[in-house]
């Protein structure tokens, strides 16, 4: 049998201890050879791209740069995801390796222990890194003439607790008898491409999305599900009945649901609570690292860093805490 990836020496490029051990200095070099390549690390202006630079930087602070054209400051993360941080460079890399190490996901409660910083700053951190990795997918479609994509939908959140005696109980799959806050994650896989997830109030309310990112000319496979239905008048379609069968005449949505056995296991193992506003987020981290289970972790953590200093400033958050608006410099 063969030996999986995870287990052979190519997955390993990277050690945690290597990061750990790295100066402030030696992180900053590589964020800055990460952020500009074509330089090699030397600054460039995110401004105006100017390369005119001269260094001002302060006794006690991070490498800082005014240009020469527009007589702005910036440092080595000013204008990306890390703009405003406050944290030591070599700590976002510690932690960007730490959570790329994981295979089913990071909680927020074990970085906080593992970078002895608050609960709090762990949580944006950890969204932070989750919002770079969805930032590879974003505007992406899948599929075209002679590809193959499967379309399945799995619900999140929203638990209700069942009542203690059995005469009290009621039917909690009605939506009379649900808080409101049940969610589906709809993803669409295409067969050796990307996964791209959304989510929505029902899967019946997706099928727009789906049209927009699945391109016409593709096959779709999904299960017997009423809700997708509709989308036979613009793709070609196989279906599968999983009460019969997982794989029945060469036809399966088997990616899908590996993508959601990655989901699921995060949510129970790891986050024990994925819903609201970030469900989203967690489904696109489950699908990054579901795309990128072949790569090594050193490759892993480079390409999430190059995601994190090519994105703006977090949409999310700005500065360290939900909606709180920064409006100093850098």
């Amino acid at each position: 049998m063969s030996q999986h990836f995870l287990l052979s020496r190519t997955a390993k490029s990277l050690i945690l201890a290597q990061v750990m051990r790295m100066t402030d200095e030696e992180a900053e070099t590589m964020f800055a050879r990460i952020r500009w390549p074509e330089t090699n690390g030397e600054p460039v202006c995110p401004n105006c791209a100017c390369r005119a630079v001269y260094d001002v930087r302060r006794l006690t602070g991070p490498p800082r740069w005014r240009c020469k054209a527009c007589n702005k400051e910036f440092t080595v993360t000013s204008g990306t995801l890390f703009a405003w941080h406050k944290m030591p460079v070599q700590s976002y890399l510690a932690a960007i390796a730490i959570f790329c190490n994981e295979v089913k996901g990071k909680a927020a409660l074990a970085l906080s222990r593992d970078m002895g910083t608050s609960y709090k700053t762990a949580f944006v951190l950890a969204h932070k890194i989750r919002e770079a990795m969805a930032s590879e997918i974003k505007g992406e479609t899948v599929g075209g003439e002679g590809e193959t994509v499967e379309i399945d939908g799995a619900y999140f959140g929203g638990h209700v607790k069942p009542a203690n005696l059995r005469e009290n109980r009621r039917d909690r799959r009605l939506p009379q008898n649900q808080n409101g806050k049940r969610k589906v994650v709809v993803v669409v896989r295409e067969r050796g491409g990307s996964t791209l997830p959304a989510v929505f109030k029902s899967e019946s309310a997706a099928l727009g999305w789906i049209s927009a990112h699945v391109e016409p000319g593709t096959k779709v496979v999904a299960d017997e599900a009423a809700s997708w239905n509709a989308l036979q008048v613009k793709y070609e379609m196989d279906r599968i009945d999983h009460q019969q069968a997982y794989s029945l005449n060469g036809v399966y949505s088997n990616g899908a649901e590996s993508f959601f056995s990655r989901m699921r296991r995060g949510e129970l193992g790891h986050h024990h609570h994925v819903a609201g506003p970030y469900l989203v987020r967690y489904a696109q981290e489950a699908a990054w690292r579901e795309d990128n289970r072949r790569v090594s972790n050193g490759d892993q953590v480079r390409h999430t860093v190059d995601l994190a200093l090519s994105a703006r400033p977090s949409v999310d958050f700005c500065g360290y805490w939900q909606r709180h608006k920064v409006t100093r410099g850098d």
